[in-house]
């Protein structure tokens, strides 16, 4: 029987990996990887010499048959995304379904590990045992409505923004007074949190460009 192994990889620092991850990355047949010049640099710190195919949200069809026949044949897989979990907020949900449907005998095996999710909710320190997480939101079509339903919301919500939409994020949620936490390039050289209301980070963050680089992970605070 085939194994697809789904492997959490660092999100910024390199040693943030389980012993179990990088065993299991050095013994599979084959690693799917999102950016394979991204998971090349991860591989090499850890001498892993393995053959990679690619597998993100441009995947076509013939990308897939691929991947069947090497489960066909009995081999065992490994699936990494560019940082963190795959299947938050990338394309691995994708091949899980498709395994399932035509692979079934396959056996999934999660291997978990870092996430800029988990990571944030434990330093948030306001109570987390019941939250929405929305990922990333949308550029445009639904986004103000989005952002109405997480100012309304009476459980904290956590999203993701990049660089690029931050401070328009916190323009948004600058009409209110929830209590935000932020964490930027979280295990990363450069990593910073962000505690305080949306107005008074838009105004650290507005002030410096060099706080405006990087993934951003936002928490709204409601309760």
């Amino acid at each position: 029987m085939s194994k697809l192994y789904i492997v959490a990889t660092p999100i910024g620092n390199l040693e943030d990996i389980t012993m179990r991850a990088v065993r299991v990355l050095k013994e599979v047949d084959l690693i799917l990887a999102e950016d394979k010049r991204v998971s090349r640099k991860l591989l090499d710190h850890y001498a892993i010499k393995k053959n990679m195919l690619s597998w993100h949200q441009h995947s076509k069809i013939k990308d897939w048959h691929k991947i069947k026949e090497f489960l066909n044949e009995g081999k065992d897989i490994a699936l990494v995304t560019d940082a963190g979990t795959p299947g938050v907020s990338d394309p691995g949900g994708k091949l899980i379904e498709l395994i399932l449907s035509e692979v079934p005998d396959t056996e999934i095996i999660p291997l978990p590990g870092p996430s800029s999710l988990t990571a944030i909710v434990s330093i948030a320190g306001v109570p987390m045992d019941k939250f929405l997480f929305l990922g990333y939101l949308p550029h445009k079509k639904g986004r103000q409505t989005l952002f109405e339903t997480i100012k309304s919301s009476d459980i904290p919500v956590v999203f993701f923004e990049s660089v690029h939409r931050i401070l328009k994020a916190l323009d948004q949620l600058s009409d209110c007074d929830k209590k935000l936490i932020i964490g930027r390039e979280l295990t990363k050289k450069f990593e910073t949190v962000y505690r305080g209301q949306a107005k008074d980070i838009l105004e650290i963050l507005s002030k410096d460009k060099e706080q405006q680089k990087g993934e951003f992970v936002v928490v709204v605070n409601n309760q």
